[in-house]
């Protein structure tokens, strides 16, 4: 059996799920496009914890994590279950590797989780664990949680990364708007390191490139992008989809390893 790919998935502002972007278009196909997984580790740039963390509530709330949107926004729910077996696995591979994981009874599914999966698997009927990134945690070391947990692809495990390939909210314009050149810089400076699988200058972030600290005044939204890209351990990987939202924001999204069926 083939194993799964792992994604990167952009989840935008808030209200994705009541515009009309194309990048929601994008995700409302991806999930036949994969396929049914036997369940979901996601990684959301919306929780940062002292160390890998799970959640193991048996039916995580749905969490309204900002202010300002529509009502009809925070009607949204993403009725998802967790899966002790998933939580067990992720534990002991992260264990195997040295790498101490802690779980959470009381976490629910921040927005960076239920935004693009009530687009990619709107039933909800799949199990779905999500997982923190470290806070102050580098590249590398997001890669090499990546890297531990690859084997779950194995077993049927679709591992996402949600986040965004640049996040700099001082700097976002009206919805429509063009990009600016520093955007479009670093996300085609990501989209050429990708294909030519240059993990050496990937992994310097945020240091390098020069707009690195522009696109990311701080690096979470970028950290599950790593996440993704250890898991599917690849030479390179495939960009999926390209357009951005309020300017700035990139909604690029990327697939490490295994393979999907055409668009």
């Amino acid at each position: 059996m083939t194993s799964l790919p792992s994604l990167f998935l952009p989840h935008g502002a808030p209200d994705l799920l009541l515009s009309n972007h194309v990048s929601k278009d994008f995700l409302g196909t991806l999930g036949s496009r994969v396929g049914r997984p036997a369940a979901i580790l996601i990684v959301s740039a919306h929780w940062e914890a002292a160390q890998p963390t799970l959640t193991t509530a048996e039916a995580p709330e749905t969490v309204h994590d900002f202010a300002g949107f529509p009502d009809a926004l925070y009607r949204i729910r993403y009725p998802a279950r967790t899966a002790s077996d998933l939580v067990d696995w992720v534990d002991a591979l992260l264990t195997d590797q040295g790498i101490a994981a802690a779980k959470d009874p009381d976490r629910g599914y921040d927005h960076g989780t239920w935004a693009p999966l009530s687009l990619v698997y709107p039933e909800a009927d799949i199990p779905v664990v999500q997982l923190s990134l470290v806070r102050g945690g580098t590249a590398r070391q997001h890669f090499e949680i990546g890297r531990a947990l690859a084997p779950l692809r194995d077993r049927d495990v679709l591992i996402v990364g949600s986040g965004s390939v640049t996040h700099n909210l001082r700097e976002l314009g009206p919805e429509g708007a063009p990009p600016p050149a520093w955007a479009t810089a670093f996300d085609d400076w990501v989209s050429l390191a990708v294909e030519c699988a240059d993990w050496d200058s990937l992994l310097r972030f945020p240091d390098d490139p020069e707009t690195g600290r522009r696109a990311h005044p701080t690096p979470e939204h970028f950290l599950p992008f790593y996440v993704a890209a250890g898991a599917g351990m690849p030479e390179r990987g495939t960009k999926l989809h390209c357009s951005f939202s309020h300017g700035s924001i990139s909604m690029s999204a990327y697939a490490f390893g295994g393979e999907l069926a055409a668009a």
